[in-house]
């Protein structure tokens, strides 16, 4: 059991930083200026990686319908971006993200303009890239996958500490300095 948690969390690394890395991307392209649009000091969003575990999880039975699938992956990832836009927004008090200026938004939160490539997304992954991710890391001994895995947890685990800290003390000096 163990194994298999720690299999799933060197998966949700994985699709995180290429999820950082697609972040990155759509900004330093058109603007060549490098951004880290994550939350995190480090190279990944994890929104990016629940989304992929739950689609992973949620939809493998939806392998023999590609438009199943696809319809899915956009229910299960918009729910999942406008639930964490909305709990970040509390308890940060901050907007992380904000589609108000995109047709078909709901609440700023989520947009049709980001909801199709989910789906696309989720087909990508769940027909190319998850079973090439998962070939190579079944072919670690069960010791390697463990070890990697609680790297990886302590690095990120490291990460949303500091950077928790971070975001909570410059929130506390926005307040500070509105009421001065």
């Amino acid at each position: 059991m163990i194994n298999v948690v720690a299999k799933y969390f060197i998966l949700f690394m994985i699709y995180s930083f290429m999820g950082w890395c697609m972040e990155v991307l759509t900004v330093l392209i058109p603007n060549k200026k490098f951004v880290n649009r994550g939350f995190l000091i480090g190279p990944y969003c994890p929104i990016y990686g629940y989304g992929c575990l739950l689609i992973i999880i949620l939809l493998k039975n939806n392998l023999d319908d590609p438009l199943a699938l696809f319809l899915k992956a956009i229910v299960i990832c918009s729910l999942l971006e406008y639930f964490t836009s909305f709990f970040m927004e509390k308890l940060f008090n901050a907007r992380w993200w904000d589609y108000s200026n995109k047709k078909f938004n709901i609440n700023g939160r989520i947009c049709l303009e980001t909801m199709l490539p989910f789906g696309i997304l989720a087909c990508l992954v769940m027909y190319v890239l998850n079973p090439f991710f998962e070939s190579k890391i079944n072919l670690l001994p069960d010791l390697a996958v463990l070890i990697i895995a609680g790297i990886l947890f302590i690095i990120y685990l490291v990460d949303n500490i500091i950077s928790f800290k971070i975001i909570s003390g410059f929130s506390k000096t926005v307040k500070k300095v509105a009421k001065d």
